[in-house]
C-alpha cells in the first residue's frame, strides 16, 4: 500500500476492524515517514443493476443513496455513523435479496422504512421528493399517516 503523504511503498497495518457487513477498516502507518492513514477494504460482489423509472439500467451506486439520505437529514441531529449504518442496512438488504436487478422503487421503500425509524422529519423530506408530492394535500396526507402511526404505537 502506497503512503498518500510520501508515496513510499511500504506500510504496516496497526489495526483492523469490521465496519460493516462488507467492509474492513485498516489503520496503517508508513514505514518511511511514520504518518498514519486509514484504508477501507470492500468485498467485491456480483454487480447489482438498478432499474430506473424510465427503464434504463445502471450499476448500483451506494453514493447516490447516501446523497439522498444526506439531503433528507440536512441540519438534523443524526450522526455520520448512523447514516453509514443506514447505508449498510440498505445495501445488505439489496445484496441478500440475491437479485441481480432491483427497481428504484424498492430501494426508495427501503430508505423510507429506515428513515421513518430514525428521523420523521427526514422521512417526510425524502418521501416528498421520492413520491413526487404534487400539492399540499399529498404532503398533508403523508404527515397525517405518520402521526397516526406514531400515536398508534404509543397507545399499544
Amino acid at each position: 500500500m502506497e503512503c498518500p503523504y510520501c508515496e513510499h511503498q511500504e506500510t504496516k497495518v496497526t489495526d483492523s476492524r469490521d465496519t460493516g457487513v462488507y467492509t474492513i477498516r485498516r489503520r496503517r502507518e508508513c514505514l518511511h515517514c511514520n504518518r498514519r492513514f486509514t484504508t477501507y477494504e470492500y468485498i467485491e460482489m456480483t454487480p447489482v443493476y438498478v432499474i430506473k423509472k424510465d427503464g434504463r439500467r445502471e450499476k448500483f451506486d451506494r453514493t447516490k443513496i447516501k446523497n439522498g439520505i444526506s439531503k433528507a437529514l440536512e441540519k438534523r441531529p443524526v450522526s455520520h455513523e448512523k447514516i453509514e449504518e443506514l447505508l449498510d442496512a440498505i445495501e445488505e438488504k439489496i445484496r441478500r435479496s440475491g437479485c441481480e436487478e432491483i427497481e428504484t422503487s424498492a430501494i426508495g421503500e427501503y430508505v423510507m422504512d429506515l428513515l421513518k425509524q430514525v428521523d420523521q422529519v427526514a422521512y417526510i423530506r425524502f418521501a416528498s421528493v421520492y413520491r413526487s408530492f404534487t400539492d399540499v394535500s399529498s404532503f398533508e396526507r403523508e404527515v397525517k399517516s405518520l402521526i397516526e402511526q406514531s400515536t398508534g404505537e404509543i397507545k399499544q
